[in-house]
């Protein structure tokens, strides 16, 4: 669950592009920077991080399940070699997508 993020109204000059958040003065204002990012921004980012997500999600449940598969068969002395080669295949298929998914993060370095 995403916790709620407060989101402020507030005016933006178009020249100079000073932001005022008109609130109650309480008579002991003072200025102080902050950081703040636009809202549809925000939403945009937080979109592709939870695709990122379940990007991954999906990928560790795969490679769950091929770890599973090789740590559980047991295969008979006469055909212990073919299953040895058809799980090499298996985990090699689950490296590539885990290899394929690290360089695609590694592209979107700002997560």
């Amino acid at each position: 669950m995403t916790p709620d993020v407060e989101v402020m109204k507030a005016w933006q000059c178009i020249g100079c592009g000073r932001i005022d958040g008109p609130q109650t003065c309480v008579g002991v204002c003072q200025d102080r920077k902050v950081e703040l990012v636009y809202a549809a921004e925000y939403k945009d980012m937080r979109d592709e991080y939870r695709k990122q997500l379940a990007e991954a999600d999906a990928l560790i449940a795969k490679l769950t399940a091929q770890m599973s598969l090789i740590v559980n068969t047991r295969p008979s002395k006469e055909q212990w070699e073919r299953s040895f080669r058809a799980l090499q295949k298996y985990a090699r298929e689950g490296l590539d997508k885990a290899e394929g998914y690290a360089k695609r993060r590694a592209e979107n370095d700002w997560l």
